[in-house]
């Protein structure tokens, strides 16, 4: 029979694309590794592993079979996680992925009061870009996500959790640096700072000031929203920034932060989770929790 050890050692060279390295992740000796995936391929009778002297790679029956032998792996993992949830629902260990323009702003307004809530929870906190987000979520490498929504995200199970208004962030020397509150034209022949591609805050924000005639500063694309801020700071451009990147006062020096009228450019930002999820129990404490923390933040 077929054990569930051998199947995380594939996953794991699939992954690694080594030997040695798939040995660590899985804390056993490269021998002990080798030696089972070589029994698993006289069981399967097929060629699952391309052993070359620098890199090792799946066969073409290896990569047709990886996809079972994570299904297989997920349905492992979920069996057992539904045995906990039978003893107690709202404990044990919980992965949340988030993006990189989210991260840093929510999670202080949100982990005291998760902490407090859930003690018997233990909670891993992930941040990667949205694709490899998904993909580990699919994968069941994490159990939740927040971040925010977007039509590909359909086949996950969701929560809504709150709208966050985007805000112009200017400099002061800038002639909107004294308005109240700026309009979809007040954007029109303005230059706008932006995201570097694969962030998802690039194509929302980019999408509300392209249609209102804005252009994009294409002599510069920054890795983060600090980089971006540093960059409006210094009076060379302005660009949208989440509401939530906004509230700590360190953030505020030499830049404004300038509401929209309605209209007002918001992302919607959502919890998921796999359908059939087992812990329904536990993801819906964590999105219940999130939004008694963050609401108020939007509503003083």
């Amino acid at each position: 029979m077929i054990k569930i050890r051998d199947l995380e050692y594939l996953l794991a060279i699939a992954e690694q694309k080594h030997f040695g390295r798939a040995a660590e992740a899985c804390f056993v000796s490269q021998p002990t590794l080798s030696g089972q995936i070589q029994k698993l391929e006289q069981r399967l009778k097929l060629t699952l592993i391309e052993r070359q002297t620098r890199n090792v790679m799946l066969t073409p029956a290896g990569e047709k079979l990886i996809k079972e032998a994570r299904d297989v792996l997920t349905a492992a993992t979920n069996f057992e996680e539904a045995a906990k949830a039978l003893l107690d629902p709202l404990s044990g260990d919980l992965h949340i992925g988030l993006i990189p323009t989210l991260a840093p702003y929510l999670l202080p307004h949100i982990m005291p009061t998760l902490n407090s809530t859930l003690p018997k929870i233990n909670f891993y906190l992930h941040e990667n870009r949205t694709q490899d987000l998904l993909q580990q979520l699919d994968e069941g490498k994490l159990d939740i996500l927040i971040l925010p929504w977007l039509p590909e995200m359909e086949r996950f199970e969701r929560y809504n959790l709150f709208e966050e208004p985007l805000v112009m962030a200017t400099s002061q020397q800038h002639s909107l640096a004294a308005k109240a509150q700026v309009s979809f034209d007040d954007l029109q022949n303005q230059k706008i700072l932006t995201l570097e591609d694969g962030h998802c805050l690039r194509d929302q924000a980019m999408g509300y000031c392209f249609s209102a005639g804005a252009e994009e500063d294409h002599s510069f694309r920054a890795t983060s929203l600090e980089t971006l801020r540093y960059m409006v700071a210094s009076n060379m451009g302005i660009t949208l920034l989440p509401k939530l990147a906004t509230l700590n006062p360190l953030s505020n020096q030499d830049i404004n932060y300038i509401p929209f009228a309605q209209p007002q450019p918001t992302r919607e930002i959502s919890l998921l989770c796999r359908r059939g999820y087992p812990r329904m129990d536990c993801v819906r404490a964590v999105a219940t929790s999130v939004r008694n923390s963050v609401t108020p933040l939007f509503t003083a």
